[in-house]
């Protein structure tokens, strides 16, 4: 009868620390817990649009082209409560070799945008927001055929947009309005030659007559490379599927400065149309304006008596890109 006890405890021991220990388990391992939601949501996509001619023979003649455009866009966005925090990457960079011409540069953009906005409640669209937007290149710019002097650099120029004001997001509609009243604008000219020269609205540099040669300048004082200005920044984001698998996005930026030429409008402009094929196969038909009066475009000019080449300035002009394309998109996690 003791035997039969004692077997019976030793069973029930063993099946109670058999279930504590499944449980224990269960508890600690932590493939099994449940993941918590995340307060960030992301951004990822490259993509490489390529376009091809070639003649071989051709009777009514032409000129064989091949031109790729790579391109990413990445996002990290941050939304809890009444916060905000919406950041973006965009690169663009793109090469067209023809025949007879050496490789040539079509699109270079290197643009980081970031706004942090906070709003009473949930249910507001409004926010009141700080913005922050870097834009540069990535490698030099030449007015071709002349490849001899660079008119841009790597940060020659780069553009600083900081300021604050007031943000109309709304998430349904995918489209978004900010207004600034106080931003502060930076323009860099990190470049000793385009700093001297004055490019993209710097201070030129001052020369004078050398004494012991006529023909020739002594520098007195080197060109600006840093140029702050203060205005008002409206910018606005719009994206809509007008037809199924057919997006329509637009961004526009509109700056003026108080103490500069009040009134005198810089204008960043970007549409495009998307059309999609399926998730990795697009097309898109694009227009890129910008018009700014600091910007003055380059024309080469020829001395009749040394025959050397030398860059002048040319004035403002409205600067127009077009772009057509068929690529490839991979987005990921």
């Amino acid at each position: 009868m003791k035997l039969l006890r004692a077997t019976l405890l030793l069973l029930l021991l063993l099946c109670t620390s058999n279930n504590f220990a499944q449980i224990i388990q269960t508890t600690l391992d932590p493939n099994q817990l449940p993941k918590l939601p995340s307060n960030w949501t992301k951004k990822n996509q490259v993509g490489f649009d390529i376009s091809e001619i070639a003649f071989v023979n051709w009777s009514a003649g032409g000129t064989s082209s091949i031109s790729g455009l790579f391109k990413g866009e990445f996002g990290r966005t941050y939304v809890k409560g009444n916060h905000k925090w919406v950041n973006e990457l965009i690169v663009k960079y793109g090469l067209n070799k023809q025949d007879g011409t050496e490789l040539r540069k079509t699109d270079d953009a290197l643009l980081i945008n970031s706004t942090y906005g906070f709003r009473k409640d949930t249910v507001s669209n409004w926010y009141y927001s700080a913005k922050f937007n870097f834009n540069t290149q990535f490698s030099n710019g030449y007015n071709y055929p002349n490849r001899d002097i660079a008119i841009s650099k790597p940060f020659a120029p780069a553009y600083i947009f900081l300021g604050a004001g007031a943000e109309n997001s709304n998430k349904q509609k995918n489209r978004t309005f900010y207004f600034s009243p106080i931003t502060l604008k930076t323009t860099l000219v990190l470049d000793d030659y385009l700093a001297n020269q004055g490019s993209f609205g710097v201070r030129k540099a001052v020369y004078a007559p050398d004494p012991l040669d006529p023909t020739a300048q002594i520098l007195v004082q080197e060109g600006q490379k840093v140029k702050a200005e203060f205005g008002i920044l409206l910018t606005a984001y719009m994206k809509n599927e007008i037809y199924k698998n057919i997006f329509y996005e637009n961004r526009l930026s509109l700056y003026t400065d108080y103490l500069n030429k009040f009134g005198n409008v810089d204008v960043d402009y970007d549409t495009r149309l998307d059309l999609v094929v399926n998730a990795y196969v697009k097309a898109n038909i694009g227009v890129h304006l910008v018009y700014d009066d600091d910007i003055k475009t380059k024309k080469d000019v020829v001395d009749p008596t040394t025959g050397t080449t030398s860059q002048v300035n040319d004035g403002p002009r409205a600067q127009l890109r077009q772009v057509l394309g068929v690529g490839l998109v991979y987005a990921f996690q």
